[in-house]
């Protein structure tokens, strides 16, 4: 996977899932900017009511987790179905996450046509 790709991370020791913006991948660990899947739901409700992060405290932050703590990564698209985080958040808050993030956001690839709010 490439720096600039949403992905789902799940962590061990202890088991954890973020949801982010992969910003780089190297041997000794993962840089990603980005949340808890347990807290994704209430952050893109509250960019939805255009709260900030100062209000409630949610917000994306950037991380580095070493190599060893990673079991999976994933990449966010839809399966099937089921939606992915990026199209959940354009559903709920009325347009797209790469256009909320603006200058921080350089996804090569994309599950979601330009301008689509699914």
């Amino acid at each position: 996977m490439r720096s600039g790709t949403f992905v789902i991370l799940h962590l061990v020791n202890p088991t954890e899932k973020f949801w982010g913006l992969l910003e780089e991948l190297l041997p000794m660990g993962i840089t990603l900017r980005g949340i808890s899947v347990s807290s994704f739901d209430d952050w893109a409700g509250q960019v939805a009511r255009g709260e900030n992060d100062e209000e409630s405290g949610l917000g994306l932050v950037t991380m580095f987790v070493p190599l060893f703590r990673v079991e999976r990564m994933f990449r966010d698209e839809q399966v099937g179905v089921v939606e992915s985080y990026r199209q959940r958040f354009a559903r709920r808050v009325g347009r797209r996450v790469e256009d909320f993030l603006g200058a921080d956001w350089k996804e090569v690839d994309s599950d979601l046509p330009d301008g689509a709010v699914s």
